[in-house]
Protein backbone atom coordinates (compact mmCIF):
# COMPACT_ATOMS: atom_id res chain seq x y z
CA UNK A 1 0.00 0.00 0.00
CA UNK A 2 1.42 3.23 -0.90
CA UNK A 3 2.20 5.62 1.63
CA UNK A 4 1.01 9.45 1.63
CA UNK A 5 3.89 12.13 2.20
CA UNK A 6 1.85 13.20 5.31
CA UNK A 7 2.96 9.53 6.90
CA UNK A 8 6.56 9.07 5.02
CA UNK A 9 7.07 12.55 7.41
CA UNK A 10 6.24 10.64 10.32
CA UNK A 11 8.03 8.10 9.72
CA UNK A 12 11.60 10.19 8.64
CA UNK A 13 13.89 10.11 11.32
CA UNK A 14 13.85 13.30 13.75
CA UNK A 15 17.05 15.08 15.25
CA UNK A 16 15.52 16.76 17.88
CA UNK A 17 12.33 18.49 17.21
CA UNK A 18 13.69 18.48 13.20
CA UNK A 19 12.29 16.44 10.80
CA UNK A 20 13.80 15.91 7.41
CA UNK A 21 11.39 18.21 5.17
CA UNK A 22 11.72 21.54 7.74
CA UNK A 23 15.50 20.57 7.32
CA UNK A 24 15.69 20.43 3.85
CA UNK A 25 13.63 23.99 3.78
CA UNK A 26 16.16 25.66 6.14
CA UNK A 27 19.11 24.75 4.05
CA UNK A 28 16.67 26.28 0.62
CA UNK A 29 16.19 29.11 2.20
CA UNK A 30 20.22 29.71 3.93
CA UNK A 31 21.02 29.27 -0.41
CA UNK A 32 19.10 31.75 -1.49
CA UNK A 33 20.29 34.04 1.16
CA UNK A 34 23.93 33.33 0.23
CA UNK A 35 23.81 34.04 -3.25
CA UNK A 36 21.49 36.47 -3.44
CA UNK A 37 23.09 38.91 -0.77
CA UNK A 38 25.50 40.10 -2.82
CA UNK A 39 23.62 40.85 -5.55
CA UNK A 40 21.78 43.39 -3.32
CA UNK A 41 24.79 44.82 -2.20
CA UNK A 42 25.71 45.58 -5.61
CA UNK A 43 22.84 47.36 -6.82
CA UNK A 44 22.46 49.48 -3.68
CA UNK A 45 25.93 50.39 -4.79
CA UNK A 46 25.34 51.24 -8.57
CA UNK A 47 22.30 53.24 -7.30
CA UNK A 48 22.29 56.67 -7.89
CA UNK A 49 21.04 59.18 -5.38
CA UNK A 50 17.80 61.03 -5.42
CA UNK A 51 18.74 64.85 -5.91
CA UNK A 52 17.10 66.65 -2.64
CA UNK A 53 15.74 69.88 -3.85
CA UNK A 54 16.94 72.90 -1.25
CA UNK A 55 14.57 74.90 0.27
CA UNK A 56 15.15 78.84 0.27
CA UNK A 57 18.53 79.95 1.54
CA UNK A 58 19.67 76.33 1.90
CA UNK A 59 22.96 75.55 0.08
CA UNK A 60 23.06 73.17 -3.26
CA UNK A 61 26.52 71.01 -3.29
CA UNK A 62 27.21 71.04 -7.17
CA UNK A 63 25.03 73.56 -7.71
CA UNK A 64 24.04 75.06 -11.18
CA UNK A 65 22.57 78.33 -10.96
CA UNK A 66 20.05 79.47 -13.02
CA UNK A 67 17.68 81.79 -13.92
CA UNK A 68 13.58 81.24 -13.82
CA UNK A 69 10.90 83.58 -15.06
CA UNK A 70 7.68 82.22 -13.35
CA UNK A 71 4.26 84.28 -13.33
CA UNK A 72 6.26 87.40 -14.61
CA UNK A 73 8.55 87.36 -11.88
CA UNK A 74 12.83 86.59 -12.39
CA UNK A 75 14.02 83.85 -9.43
CA UNK A 76 17.60 83.90 -9.34
CA UNK A 77 18.49 80.10 -7.96
CA UNK A 78 20.70 77.48 -7.74
CA UNK A 79 19.89 73.84 -8.25
CA UNK A 80 21.36 70.38 -8.60
CA UNK A 81 21.57 69.36 -12.55
CA UNK A 82 18.87 66.38 -11.58
CA UNK A 83 16.05 68.70 -9.76
CA UNK A 84 13.08 68.65 -11.89
CA UNK A 85 10.94 71.80 -12.47
CA UNK A 86 8.03 70.86 -10.00
CA UNK A 87 10.48 70.68 -7.22
CA UNK A 88 12.55 73.33 -8.33
CA UNK A 89 8.92 75.11 -8.18
CA UNK A 90 7.53 73.68 -4.88
CA UNK A 91 10.95 73.39 -2.47
CA UNK A 92 12.99 76.45 -4.09
CA UNK A 93 11.05 78.54 -5.13
CA UNK A 94 8.02 78.35 -2.49
CA UNK A 95 5.25 77.64 -5.41
CA UNK A 96 3.06 74.70 -3.64
CA UNK A 97 0.14 74.76 -5.99
CA UNK A 98 1.19 72.86 -8.53
CA UNK A 99 1.27 69.60 -6.96
CA UNK A 100 3.18 66.34 -6.81
CA UNK A 101 1.13 63.66 -7.31
CA UNK A 102 2.51 60.19 -9.21
CA UNK A 103 6.05 62.26 -9.67
CA UNK A 104 5.76 59.97 -12.90
CA UNK A 105 3.95 62.21 -15.55
CA UNK A 106 0.89 59.80 -14.75
CA UNK A 107 -1.46 61.63 -13.43
CA UNK A 108 -1.01 65.40 -14.53
CA UNK A 109 -0.93 67.00 -10.99
CA UNK A 110 1.59 68.88 -11.23
CA UNK A 111 0.59 70.30 -14.50
CA UNK A 112 2.46 73.69 -15.59
CA UNK A 113 2.23 76.39 -19.05
CA UNK A 114 6.04 76.54 -20.42
CA UNK A 115 5.84 79.35 -23.42
CA UNK A 116 1.85 78.55 -23.18
CA UNK A 117 1.94 75.30 -23.42
CA UNK A 118 1.11 72.56 -20.86
CA UNK A 119 3.91 70.00 -20.10
CA UNK A 120 4.11 67.77 -16.42
CA UNK A 121 6.59 69.46 -14.46
CA UNK A 122 7.42 66.56 -13.22
CA UNK A 123 9.23 64.98 -16.50
CA UNK A 124 11.26 67.86 -17.09
CA UNK A 125 14.46 69.08 -15.70
CA UNK A 126 14.55 72.56 -13.61
CA UNK A 127 17.54 73.84 -15.47
CA UNK A 128 16.14 73.12 -18.95
CA UNK A 129 13.75 76.24 -18.80
CA UNK A 130 16.19 79.23 -18.31
CA UNK A 131 14.48 82.23 -20.28
CA UNK A 132 11.34 80.11 -20.52
CA UNK A 133 8.06 81.65 -19.65
CA UNK A 134 6.40 79.31 -16.87
CA UNK A 135 3.16 80.04 -15.86
CA UNK A 136 2.00 77.74 -12.46
CA UNK A 137 -1.39 78.05 -10.71
CA UNK A 138 -0.73 81.22 -8.90
CA UNK A 139 0.00 83.26 -11.76
CA UNK A 140 -3.30 82.49 -13.36
CA UNK A 141 -5.76 84.39 -11.22
CA UNK A 142 -6.03 84.91 -7.56
CA UNK A 143 -8.78 84.78 -4.87
CA UNK A 144 -9.80 88.36 -5.87
CA UNK A 145 -9.56 87.86 -9.70
CA UNK A 146 -10.71 84.53 -10.81
CA UNK A 147 -9.49 83.54 -13.82
CA UNK A 148 -12.77 82.36 -16.26
CA UNK A 149 -11.94 78.69 -15.34
CA UNK A 150 -10.88 78.82 -11.86
CA UNK A 151 -14.65 80.29 -11.44
CA UNK A 152 -16.30 78.20 -13.58
CA UNK A 153 -14.82 75.09 -11.53
CA UNK A 154 -16.28 76.86 -8.63
CA UNK A 155 -19.94 77.36 -10.12
CA UNK A 156 -19.69 73.61 -11.11
CA UNK A 157 -18.16 71.92 -8.02
CA UNK A 158 -15.59 70.52 -10.05
CA UNK A 159 -13.16 69.21 -7.43
CA UNK A 160 -13.63 67.58 -4.25
CA UNK A 161 -10.44 66.97 -2.27
CA UNK A 162 -8.78 69.69 -4.61
CA UNK A 163 -5.31 67.81 -4.69
CA UNK A 164 -5.78 67.43 -8.34
CA UNK A 165 -7.84 70.61 -8.96
CA UNK A 166 -4.42 72.98 -9.85
CA UNK A 167 -3.46 70.72 -12.59
CA UNK A 168 -6.90 69.98 -13.76
CA UNK A 169 -7.59 73.65 -13.85
CA UNK A 170 -3.86 74.54 -16.09
CA UNK A 171 -4.92 71.51 -18.23
CA UNK A 172 -8.37 73.18 -18.93
CA UNK A 173 -6.79 76.35 -19.84
CA UNK A 174 -4.20 75.19 -22.17
CA UNK A 175 -6.91 73.22 -23.71
CA UNK A 176 -8.97 76.59 -24.71
CA UNK A 177 -6.35 77.40 -27.31
CA UNK A 178 -5.48 73.76 -28.60
CA UNK A 179 -7.69 72.09 -31.63
CA UNK A 180 -10.90 70.55 -29.84
CA UNK A 181 -13.87 68.90 -31.13
CA UNK A 182 -17.44 70.44 -29.36
CA UNK A 183 -18.28 67.33 -27.50
CA UNK A 184 -18.03 66.69 -23.98
CA UNK A 185 -16.21 63.52 -25.77
CA UNK A 186 -13.65 65.66 -27.45
CA UNK A 187 -12.80 67.81 -23.81
CA UNK A 188 -12.48 64.44 -22.03
CA UNK A 189 -10.06 62.87 -24.75
CA UNK A 190 -7.60 66.10 -24.39
CA UNK A 191 -8.12 65.75 -20.45
CA UNK A 192 -7.55 62.31 -20.16
CA UNK A 193 -3.58 63.29 -18.71
CA UNK A 194 -5.44 64.36 -15.57
CA UNK A 195 -6.43 62.05 -12.90
CA UNK A 196 -9.08 63.01 -10.65
CA UNK A 197 -9.44 59.99 -7.75
CA UNK A 198 -12.75 61.38 -6.54
CA UNK A 199 -14.47 60.95 -9.69
CA UNK A 200 -15.41 64.64 -10.28
CA UNK A 201 -15.49 64.73 -13.93
CA UNK A 202 -18.43 65.11 -15.02
CA UNK A 203 -18.37 68.17 -13.32
CA UNK A 204 -15.05 69.50 -14.39
CA UNK A 205 -16.14 68.84 -17.87
CA UNK A 206 -19.37 70.77 -17.54
CA UNK A 207 -16.62 73.86 -16.29
CA UNK A 208 -15.05 73.59 -19.41
CA UNK A 209 -17.83 73.82 -21.67
CA UNK A 210 -19.68 76.91 -20.25
CA UNK A 211 -16.05 78.50 -20.63
CA UNK A 212 -15.30 77.68 -23.78
CA UNK A 213 -18.89 78.34 -24.79
CA UNK A 214 -18.81 81.82 -23.34
CA UNK A 215 -15.37 82.32 -25.05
Amino acid sequence: MAVKDEEKEELAPRVGNVTRRSFLSQVGAAGVAVTTAPLVARAAQTMEPVAKPAGPGEKVENAIAITLNVNGKTHAIEVDSRTTLLDGLRETISLTGTKKGCDHGQCGACTVHVNGRRINSCLTLAVMHEGDAITTIEGLGGPENLHPMQAAFVEHDGYQCGYCTSGQIMSAVALLKEPCGPKDADVKELMSGNICRCGAYPNIVAAIQQVRQRA
